[in-house]
């Protein structure tokens, strides 16, 4: 049975998740976004309808996928007519318990990746996890998610969020702090590329040894002489130079400790 999928949400996750279920013969039946760009975008895309208004969100879809910022369910879900359809987010912190004063029928279909809205992904190396208030439906959630990726797990809520925390470390952190690079780098005219080569052999190496053991730099053994030089380095920068101390402080406890 190919579901019907309404897409509430036509951000990056949701432009990539739903361009995925269409290419493996799901039909999406309508997108629904705040803004018209947004949705008329990616109903473009996905050559399907779309609307700008939660009343007129269409009532006889089979699920609904919702990848909307948080803050924004009650500005939406309120006014969608569900009639017992199985309403889905794609939210890493959210609870599935955060669904249940709009539908019987939640759950939940997270994929761990980040997404950008013109960027291919390959979907099926990405781990998607879901849940689900009933069995079945997480039957149907699974079947969904394995025509997507290979690595799709079951996880629940409270677990899900300590991997969303993990996710934001990883990803989200580690990419301001290349924002951070970038910055000092352009102070002194220095092009950003220069870092590459750095940060492809960083990402390499822990594919094939724990995180821990690839450590390295002057914060590991809290080499004074150093760090003192980048702190006098980082006074045009305060606030990059109080986030080097606190970061350096960190890694040193963290090693001392293991």
């Amino acid at each position: 049975m190919s579901h019907r999928i309404v897409f509430l949400g036509a951000g990056n996750l949701a432009t990539r998740l739903s361009l995925e279920l269409k290419k493996n013969g799901y039909v999406i039946a309508q997108v629904y976004s705040r803004t018209k760009s947004s949705a008329s975008q990616l109903a473009l895309k996905l050559q399907t309808h779309y609307t700008t208004s939660p009343q007129k969100i269409i009532p006889d879809a089979d699920i609904y996928f919702v990848a909307l910022k948080d803050s924004a369910y009650q500005e939406v879900l309120p006014y969608v007519t569900l009639e017992n359809k199985l309403l889905v987010h794609c939210s890493g912190s959210m609870p599935l318990s955060a669904l249940e004063k709009y539908s019987e029928r939640r759950g939940v279909l997270y994929p761990l990746q980040t997404f950008s809205k013109n960027r291919l992904v390959d979907f099926s190396e990405i781990p998607v996890f879901i849940e689900a208030n009933s069995k079945a439906d997480e039957d149907k959630l699974n079947q969904i998610a394995h025509k997507i990726s290979h690595k799709v797990k079951v996880l629940d809520s409270e677990k899900r969020l300590s991997l969303h925390i993990a996710a934001v470390f990883a990803c989200n952190f580690v990419n301001h702090f290349y924002s951070v690079a970038s910055e000092i780098l352009k102070s002194d005219g220095i092009p950003f590329d220069v870092l590459q080569p750095l940060i492809l052999e960083t990402a390499e190496k822990v594919q094939v040894m724990a995180p821990e053991e690839a450590q390295t730099g002057p914060a590991v053994r809290f080499d004074k002489n150093v760090i003192s030089s980048h702190m006098d380095a980082l006074q045009a920068f305060p606030e990059f130079r109080k986030m080097y101390m606190d970061i350096s402080e960190s890694i040193f406890k963290y090693h001392k400790n293991r």
